[in-house]
């Protein structure tokens, strides 16, 4: 399995108990949705290694925790502590509407109500408080927030989001 094909879940954030137990910070706004798991991808080195769990239960909010069945002390637990966790892009549930997985909209067109065409989306930058379309237009880098205020359509078939820009942030971009 690559990278490419699965989607981040969430990293090893701590041993749970001496058994190599590990509790998991999952990425995900539904975190029940990934209780009763019967495998996962565990990132190490270059490698996605594939883990078969014995148990897996949600532990306070966002916190999974896990029983891997080739995982029962604590050295072996140490080792995964930091590893981030992959689940394949066929497991994700579809979205509708306005909502969107970030890796699924990358290449979709940005049509702006004033602007029209303003480029092509490129990455999606979550590194901030501030959730960010990276859009390319002739070379140009625009930088638009992922806000429901902002974004009034997702087209999937013809692979377009319609945004309505705050005023002058185009302009801002397009003409420097």
């Amino acid at each position: 399995m690559r990278k490419e094909d699965c989607f981040y879940l969430g990293k090893v954030v701590s041993k749970y108990s001496f058994k190599g137990e590990v509790l998991v910070k999952l990425d995900t706004d539904e975190p029940e949705i990934y209780e009763n798991m019967e495998s996962v991808f565990v990132s190490l080195g270059n490698n996605l290694v594939p883990f078969f769990i014995d148990r897996c239960r949600l532990h306070k909010s966002n916190l999974l925790r896990i029983d891997f069945e080739e995982v029962k002390d604590e050295p072996t637990a140490d080792k995964l502590i930091g590893a981030e966790l992959y689940l394949p892009l066929t497991l994700l549930p579809p979205l509708s509407g306005n909502k969107f997985y970030f890796h699924e909209v990358i290449g979709f067109t940005m049509m702006d109500e004033v602007h029209g065409d303003i480029g092509v989306i490129k990455a999606i930058n979550d590194s901030a408080s501030q959730e960010l379309f990276e859009v390319d237009k002739n070379g140009k880098e625009l930088l638009v927030p992922i806000s429901d205020e902002i974004i009034t359509k997702v087209d999937r078939k013809t692979k377009t989001i319609h945004v309505n820009t705050p005023e002058g942030l185009v302009d801002l971009y397009l003409n420097s």
